[in-house]
């Protein structure tokens, strides 16, 4: 529904505003370009009415075209970053899929990966490398060493998510008495788990829940998880600089405090993620 496009671009520049920047040129391109999709009685941004807007009018210089195009191009990454991939029912398809693979311990694994991902907005690679050491399940807080661009941050966990790790420690610990390494999630071989495995086995767990997409869509991807937890701390009302620093290199330019003791994230609503289903 076009309403609800206008609604994003809104929250676009609201998001982008509260990060410092003015955008006064660029919301007038952006509404400019959302009243034309209105017109057209278009309902989503794509490459095509994208382009087709922002070659307008023909006579005018390459440099106004490519900055016409530029606000178009933000606010479709904005809305790729921002859609919520997967629903609450979902997500909880997906960890229950994960508990029938084969082996106990990378059945485990993988329900750990699966709620690390959706409630706390952490990369994959991230997860994988995460140390016994890293996950402070006492004060519930993971810390991130030397994530995406190098950068390291705290991540609090809601007491839902410390309990479920606090679970999966234990029985990793039994099932795994000699790990090989010293990372928090393992193989059943007490190797680290790695991305490609973790891709590999979520799309069969897709398959598993019945979770499809339209024709023409992408597939779904385990990094989306990400996406979705993001939104659902935009939902429950989290201050949006203090989840660019709990997602990390999220959203440009951000100077605030993340809070790190567990009593601190409690409410937030990030027990798990998704709150819209996939159109």
């Amino acid at each position: 529904m076009t309403g609800t496009l206008r609604q994003a671009a809104e929250g676009y520049l609201q998001t982008r505003r509260s990060l410092g920047y003015r955008l006064k040129g660029q919301a007038r391109l952006l509404m400019s370009y959302i009243a034309d999709l209105e017109a057209a009685g278009e309902s989503t941004v794509t490459a095509a009415n994208a382009v087709a807007w922002a070659t307008r009018p023909a006579g005018a210089s390459a440099v106004w075209h490519a900055r016409r195009l530029s606000a178009a191009r933000c606010f479709a990454r904005y809305l790729a970053v921002t859609d919520p991939s997967y629903t609450q029912e979902e997500i909880d398809a997906l960890a229950h899929a994960a508990g029938t693979l084969g082996s106990p311990l990378a059945a485990a694994s993988c329900q750990a990966v699966i709620c690390l991902l959706a409630s706390t907005g952490m990369r994959i690679g991230e997860a994988v490398a995460l140390t016994c050491a890293d996950a402070d399940l006492d004060n519930g807080v993971i810390t991130i060493i030397n994530g995406k661009h190098g950068a390291s941050r705290h991540v609090p966990l809601h007491e839902t998510v410390t309990r479920m790790l606090r679970h999966y420690a234990s029985r990793r610990d039994r099932l795994c008495p000699a790990p090989r390494c010293d990372r928090f999630l393992l193989t059943r071989a007490g190797t680290p788990l790695s991305p490609g495995q973790l891709e590999d086995a979520f799309a069969r767990l897709l398959a598993h829940a019945g979770i499809t997409v339209p024709a023409g869509r992408r597939p779904p991807r385990m990094h989306d998880l990400r996406h979705s937890a993001a939104m659902s701390l935009l939902h429950a009302g989290i201050d949006i600089t203090v989840i660019a620093l709990w997602l990390g290199p999220f959203f440009a330019g951000h100077h605030t405090r993340l809070p790190t003791r567990r009593h601190e994230a409690e409410g937030t609503g990030a027990r798990t993620a998704g709150t819209r289903k996939r159109p």
